[in-house]
């Protein structure tokens, strides 16, 4: 078996005779070809990859440049790697068919590797709501947990100063970061209502206040009258979760109320207007069409109303 040397600490001969310029360029980080198969991502990473057109333009350009800005890994106890930041770079690398990527590899603890990937992940020109919510989230348990606090997960004195460091840091204030990670109290199907567009920011913080079978009652309510919740009716819904008065139809009579902004629609079936419309018509047509057999018949009715008065 080959002898591994002992490191005793001692500086090698070839650092004895080393220049100035020598010793600087040392310093520098060391870049390795790692194989892709033996690094992992990190546990409950919050950003996706999502297979859209910036990452087909990415792996375009890894294919003719190569991979130009390295990733970041952390080796672990088994000795396999872990993506603290470039995973976008690093499957971008797997679709280009390359078996290595360019890497440095750190030494650092798992939650300085999270802080890395939080940080470098907002850098990015799209992100979802819910993965900046859980990356604040796992950042400043990170930072409890380096600076020897408890890991709870509340947001007292301890939780407000730690907020401060990451706004310190950012674009968002404190307030902001708090009611970002208030979204990660949101079950999947509203958090993805978020994601989508289709519950504003500020309504959803709102609802995280609701408990699990508030929020699964809200779903269904969503899903029967086809309307999300105005911020209006999301701060009244959590009033009535705070006095425990939150049930299934007070959930419906809160979301049957017209908004401020609300006008009422009339909607149609296409199949019941397919006897009475043309062949081959357009939406925009549809409605033309609609308006001017109305504005027809109320002519008609008024021709009759006259004939009935004479």
């Amino acid at each position: 078996m080959e002898k591994k040397p002992i490191d005793l600490g001692l500086t090698a001969l070839d650092e004895l005779f080393m220049t100035d310029e020598g010793r600087k360029e040392s310093k520098l980080p060391r870049i390795h070809d790692i194989p892709l198969d033996q690094i992992d991502d990190m546990p409950n990473h919050p950003y996706k990859v999502r297979m859209d057109e910036d990452m087909e333009a990415l792996v375009e350009s890894v294919k003719n440049h190569g991979i130009i800005t390295p990733v970041i890994l952390r080796q672990k106890e088994d000795g396999r790697y872990e993506c603290a930041s470039g995973h976008r770079r690093r499957k971008a690398a797997e679709l280009a068919g390359f078996p290595t990527i360019k890497a440095e590899v750190r030494e650092m603890t798992r939650d300085e590797a999270i802080i890395i990937m939080a940080h470098s992940n907002r850098q990015r020109s799209k992100i979802l709501p819910s993965e900046k919510a859980f990356s604040y989230k796992m950042e400043l348990e990170a930072i409890k947990r380096q600076a020897g606090r408890p890991g709870k997960n509340n947001f007292g004195p301890v939780g407000q100063n730690s907020r401060e460091e990451l706004a310190e840091a950012g674009d968002d204030s404190s307030r902001q970061i708090h009611r970002y990670i208030r979204l990660t109290k949101l079950v999947p199907a509203l958090l993805d209502m978020v994601d989508e567009g289709r519950i504003a920011f500020r309504p959803a913080v709102e609802l995280s206040y609701l408990t699990e079978q508030e929020q699964a009652d809200l779903i269904e309510t969503i899903g029967y009258e086809d309307a999300t919740p105005s911020l209006v009716q999301a701060i009244k819904m959590k009033e009535f979760s705070r006095e425990g008065r939150l049930y299934a139809d007070v959930i419906l009579s809160i979301m049957c109320e017209q908004k401020p902004n609300q006008k009422e629609k009339i909607t149609f079936h296409a199949e019941k207007l397919k006897p009475y419309l043309p062949q081959n018509i357009n939406p925009k047509q549809t409605e033309e069409y609609i308006l001017k057999a109305l504005e027809y018949y109320q002519r008609y009715r008024e021709r009759m109303k006259d004939r009935g008065d004479r």
